[in-house]
């Protein structure tokens, strides 16, 4: 690789970041998918977050709907974990900075 070659480092920006303000929490965001069922999402969202049945419906039917729902709000790392786990579970989510 050439030495003209720069790649921003993500991690030391997101890094700075937090630095910056960190008090802004990080959301984990389930995406709308046209594979998922709308009872397995509900039974994700119960069985991996402990929400109850109401509060599992209506971030499914957000995720329907909206095309997306946030379904967990804290610490960078943990909302990481999260995201990573819907993927286990065969679901699109995201990580990004909650608006402060």
């Amino acid at each position: 690789m050439g030495m003209s070659t720069a790649i921003p480092d993500l991690d030391e920006a997101a890094r700075l970041d937090e630095r910056i303000d960190p008090d802004v929490p990080w959301q984990t965001v389930v995406w709308n998918d046209p594979v998922n069922l709308m009872s397995y999402v509900v039974r994700v969202f119960r069985e991996y977050f402990g929400y109850s049945l109401d509060r599992a419906t209506e971030l499914m039917l957000a995720v329907h709907n909206d095309g997306h729902a946030i379904v967990a709000e804290g610490a960078r790392e943990q909302m990481e974990l999260h995201a990573q786990a819907m993927h286990d579970y065969g679901l699109w989510a995201t990580v990004r900075r909650a608006s402060a």
